[in-house]
């Protein structure tokens, strides 16, 4: 039996459809982003100097044309840092400064900041500086960096179980091959931004777009050479974030507030696109080489695999992302015998960085392209291949559902899911019609391919599973709500205030929503990782049952009824045999001054992990989802056209059923978008060619399925989550990778489906078409 959720008084409030609170001032233009703040008396603005090498030695840097152009204020190198030159995330790295000094390690990296009167003044002046460099050969991609002996920005990690080696050995069928997966850019529509507000006695507010407030707090406080406490942090909202605003925006926060506490002004600096694009992280793009032993059913005997990923000049998060990407390696599958490792190699390149899904998604596709060739090996449809080789149920007993981590899969709800997603697709006459149509047509050539997610949920770095709220209760019965995540367009504050709404018995117009701000909550984890609402709806609850707790004494004392008798319910509470508003309540608790404002905390339970020995239970519970999508390519020109697609997705029991449908949706397009249109390209010097919306292809409207059905898999999580829901902000991307598996499927047509058509990504009209003439050749006549 599952253990009970947290009983909310409201259940109307929690699993309603209910907009983004935001979404009014969304479509309006009302809602105000950092840039839309009332400027502040002196504002001034800063721009950054990038150099225009990617891997050279920095003889000279001369600033004077600089200092002198029209509007210019100051002028900052790292000799102006009153502390330590270094931004960098993660803890015993040091290699990521704010500045360059003696050495510029990628094309773009910051030499300098101007800080000038106008906008448009400081990014005139950024253009005069003089360099004058010593150029070093430039590591731009995996291979190079494998040739030159770069190394590693971190250490790399092995998972294995079983005796992988032995197992290819004795398997009656092996293949070999490798897939390269491209990156993407986080393309969010509110750019990069900062505004720095100094105070008192070295004091500093700043306004910046972050996922991740405390870290900007810490990295402002490094920079500054002041204690944390120093050091304010507040997000209202974010134009997108989607990993690229988790470390990104530690280094333009730190020059605004390093330029206003010198000059004593607020200072702003927001780069416009181009220099966006250029001087922050991507998704990680992976090679993956691998090895498969199979039987003649296609059961999975055997995997070994090396997943190699571009990372950039520094650590950033490379290390837990490539990490991410081997926990899901597997995906939905059992493998019995298993050997992965990872290698996160350094290159001439801006920091690889988070990105929506983590490392998951490459994971992901590497395993999938297994099940690929596994089909086209031995004849059958993908997806029985995929049905074959699914985890199994995690009873007593079960081998099957043990990971490469050694987390057994209790939670494995993937068959049934699989199956009612077959069923209400119609996948498999939809099959059989699309070899039939194939069969007529010469030149366009359909395909299809249904495919399935198991994301892991929690943070593999086991401290940031926690997350604290403070919550307010006013004597009029309204509410402030403040809690450690951040708003990024993806429905947070609407679902933890559901829950507050939820658990106090009131309405959630009066829960007033409010800033992120480390002055509020400390401490804060990153709003990342698929688990905002898991930690922040527990959080406030827990201050919510704190608040009730000290009103339900209030109550039973001041009534002389026993505290069971007292039960909170819509809009207000009884109390014995009466029953008495909730602002009327609150307002004679006042009266007998009970504390109506309390503090909230929650830490995910049960998990666990090992890096050195690669096992543990590092995710509290895994999320499921399907998707079957249906393409039509042009032999002639390799375009092609997403026809139809089916989505059922596992959110367990839905805080917000309207949010997390457009989660999905939007996660399902951008996911679609990656593996399709989104490439990433550097020249030969090292410089990213694909840095404006002219040169980079995002999804559009005309790109979105013609057909496209979306739903939810009733179920619930056998956690103790909040509402016993489970986390969707990453998961849906990878449904996604359906549309790359339909245009395999259709490129393989071409020879009969009797080969591999090993589609790399981005499956760009271009890569499809090299795909359909490769595979006619090897076919042949």
């Amino acid at each position: 039996m599952l253990e009970r959720s947290p009983v909310l008084a409201v259940p109307g409030e929690v699993g309603t459809a209910r907009r983004h609170d935001s979404a009014p001032k969304h479509v309006s233009g009302e809602a105000t982003y950092i840039d839309d703040i009332v400027a502040p008396a002196g504002l001034l603005h800063a721009c950054l100097g990038l150099a225009d090498r990617a891997h050279a030695n920095i003889v000279a840097l001369d600033l004077d044309r600089v200092r002198a152009a029209p509007g210019v204020v100051l002028v900052l190198t790292a000799d102006d840092i009153p502390g330590a030159n270094d931004v960098t995330p993660v803890t015993g790295h040091h290699d990521e400064p704010v500045f360059a000094t003696d050495k510029v390690t990628f094309h773009g990296q910051p030499l300098f900041a101007v800080v000038a009167r106008t906008r448009d003044a400081a990014r005139r002046a950024a253009r005069l500086a003089e360099a004058i460099y010593v150029d070093l050969p430039p590591v731009l991609d995996v291979a190079a960096a494998r040739t030159a002996g770069a190394g590693y920005v971190t250490a790399g990690m092995t998972l294995t179980r079983g005796d992988a080696p032995a197992a290819l050995a004795a398997a009656p069928r092996r293949i070999k091959g490798r897939v390269t997966i491209g990156g993407q850019d986080h393309f969010y529509l509110e750019g990069q931004v900062a505004l720095a507000i100094p105070g008192e006695d070295g004091d500093v507010l700043v306004h910046a777009s972050t996922q991740h407030p405390t870290e900007v707090q810490h990295m402002v406080a490094r920079v500054l050479g002041v204690p944390f406490g120093a050091v304010t942090v507040e997000v209202r909202r974010m134009g997108g974030g989607f990993g690229g605003k988790e470390t990104q925006g530690n280094l333009f926060a730190a020059v605004a507030a390093l330029a206003a506490t010198k000059l004593c002004r607020p200072v702003k600096i927001r780069p416009d696109r181009d220099d966006d694009m250029i001087a922050t992280g991507k998704r990680h793009d992976f090679v993956i080489d691998y090895e498969i032993g199979h039987d003649d059913e296609g059961r999975i005997l055997a995997v070994e695999a090396t997943y190699a990923a571009r990372c950039g000049h520094s650590a950033d998060l490379s290390g837990p992302v490539t990490d991410r990407a081997l926990f899901h390696a597997d995906n939905c599958y059992f493998i019995p015998d298993v050997h992965l490792s990872s290698e996160p190699w350094r290159t001439n390149t801006v920091s690889n960085t988070a990105f929506r899904g983590f490392g998951a998604p490459q994971g992901m596709v590497g395993a999938e392209r297994f099940i690929d060739e596994i089909a086209y090996a031995t004849g059958r449809d993908p997806l029985d291949i995929r049905l074959l080789n699914l985890y199994g149920q995690g009873g007593a007993g079960d081998v099957r559902s043990i990971t490469p981590y050694h987390q057994t899969v209790e939670d494995n709800i993937a068959p049934e899911l699989i199956a009612e997603l077959e069923r209400r697709s119609q996948y498999r006459a939809r099959r059989a019609a699309i070899r039939a149509w194939n069969a007529q047509s010469r030149v366009l050539k359909r395909g299809i391919a249904l495919t399935p997610v198991k994301f892991g949920m929690s943070f593999t770095a086991t401290q940031y599973n926690q997350a604290g709220a403070l919550v307010h209760v006013y004597t009029d019965g309204s509410v402030q709500l403040n809690h450690a995540g951040t708003e990024m367009g993806q429905g947070l504050h609407v679902k933890v205030a559901q829950v507050v709404a939820g658990a106090l018995g009131i309405g959630i117009d009066a829960v007033a929503i409010t800033a992120t701000s480390t002055g509020k909550v400390p401490n804060t984890s990153a709003t990342a990782a698929s688990s905002g609402s898991d930690l922040n709806g527990m959080a406030a609850l827990d201050a919510c049952e704190t608040i009730k707790a000290r009103l339900a004494a209030f109550a039973a004392g001041h009534w002389g009824v026993d505290p069971a008798a007292v039960a909170f319910l819509p809009g207000r509470v009884r109390v014995g045999t009466e029953e008495v508003a909730f602002a009327d309540l609150v307002c004679a608790a006042y009266g007998a001054r009970v504390q109506l404002s309390a503090t909230g905390f929650y830490r995910t339970p049960k998990i666990h992990w090992d890096r050195t020995s690669g096992r543990g239970h590092p995710f509290y519970y895994f999320a499921y989802g399907a998707a079957c999508a249906e393409v039509v390519v042009d032999t002639l020109t390799g375009e092609y056209r997403v026809e139809r697609a089916d989505i059922l997705h596992d959110v367990g029991r839905s805080l917000n059923p309207a949010v997390d449908r457009g989660q999905i949706e939007g996660g399902f397009i951008q996911g679609m978008g990656w593996l399709t249109t989104e490439e990433l390209w550097w020249d030969g010097q090292g410089r990213l060619r694909t840095h404006a919306p002219a040169t980079y292809k995002i999804p559009v409207a005309s790109d979105r399925p013609r057909v496209f059905n979306v739903d939810l898999f009733e179920g619930e999580n056998r956690e103790n989550t909040i509402g016993r829901s489970k986390g969707v902000g990453e998961p849906p991307l990878m449904l996604g990778i359906s549309v790359l598996h339909a245009l395999s499927d259709a490129v393989a047509s071409v020879a009969d489906h009797s080969l591999c058509p090993r589609l790399d990504t981005p499956a760009t009209p271009e890569r499809v078409l090299f795909a359909v003439q490769a595979l006619r050749e090897r076919a042949g006549p």
